[in-house]
């Protein structure tokens, strides 16, 4: 099982910005899809954007424009810069992988399509 562990998150004003950073435990890069997902209290876990094994980025519509997940190869880490944020944007966010890839909206953004987890770190926002 991968171990994933994630740093960054903060609380900022709308408007700020953040950059999570996701570290594993072996190497990712061109393996693995992965994602960042997101978990807002007494709402369901949603995936905010993904990278698949392949290099392809698919952002959900709530955060295109503003955030961009990438990946450096180097330290073998999975990062998102948070940029513009809004309240809405709150929650704890966790970083995922998949040694799949998914070819469709649904599955890419599915939480149980993916098997390993970080601990979740909390991005807040205020107004």
């Amino acid at each position: 099982q991968v171990q994933l562990v994630e740093s960054g998150g903060g609380s900022v004003q709308a408007g700020g910005s953040l950059r999570l950073s996701c570290v594993a435990s072996e190497y990712m890069y061109s393996r693995y899809s992965m994602g960042w997902f997101r978990q807002a209290p007494g709402k369901e876990r949603e995936g905010v954007a993904v990278i698949d094994s392949n290099g392809f980025i698919t952002y959900v519509k709530s955060v295109k424009g503003r955030f961009t997940i990438s990946q450096d190869k180097a330290k073998n880490t999975l990062d998102l810069q948070m940029n513009r944020l809004k309240p809405e944007d709150t929650g704890l966010y966790y970083c995922a992988a998949s040694p799949n890839v998914y070819y469709t909206e649904n599955t890419r953004y599915a939480a149980d399509m993916y098997g390993d987890w970080g601990q979740g770190i909390q991005v807040t926002v205020s107004s």
